[in-house]
């Protein structure tokens, strides 16, 4: 498997390497002798899935509080999906900064999400699935957001027209809001 670096560090897009014959394929989606030789030490603790019935279903920005701040792989298993984290580490030179990326069932990338980010995503196709990998349990009262829509982010989010965002999610605090409450953890 190969791990792509964003632009935002610490992040990565993994990207299988498929061994194919005649009955189909073979690949490895995580390895952890690979993501150490990356700098990726996490241990899962948690599985996921979100299942989606309509293109354009938004879900997200989402992240946990320390003490239980986690990271994520997040794949997508059926359909499509834009893929969008947000850097909200204190001191990192990317903090407020985002990157996105499509995942789809049939390029079978995963986005590793870092603690200290917040992630959310759009589905880009009908009864789209999302498996996601967790290093840390979900603890409700650790359940924090950002806005999908911050203008001060500025994500470009697909779907416009037939966008369908929860009540929660349209909800939550804008980054300026969230920061200057110290929601955030340090960096180094």
């Amino acid at each position: 498997m190969r791990f792509v670096p964003t632009p935002l560090a610490g992040a990565f897009l993994l990207e299988p390497e498929r061994r194919e014959d005649d009955r189909g394929f073979f690949a490895r989606t995580w390895c952890d002798e690979e993501a150490d030789a990356a700098g990726i030490a996490v241990r899962w603790v948690q599985c996921n899935v979100s299942f989606n019935r309509r293109a354009g279903t938004l879900r997200g920005l989402h992240f946990q509080a320390a003490p239980h701040a986690e990271a994520k792989l997040v794949r997508c298993t059926a359909g499509a999906i834009h893929d969008v984290i947000v850097d909200l580490r204190h001191g990192s030179a990317t903090f407020g900064r985002w990157f996105a990326a499509e995942l789809t069932a049939a390029n079978q990338r995963a986005l590793f999400v870092p603690e200290g980010f917040a992630h959310g995503f759009q589905t880009l196709a009908d009864d789209s699935e999302v498996f996601y990998q967790m290093s840390a349990a979900y603890r409700a009262g650790a359940g924090r957001g950002l806005r999908w829509d911050d203008p001060e982010l500025a994500i470009r989010w697909p779907h416009a027209q037939t966008r369908t965002v929860s009540a929660r999610d349209q909800s939550w605090p804008h980054l300026a809001d969230v920061a200057l409450h110290g929601e955030f953890r340090r960096v180094g």
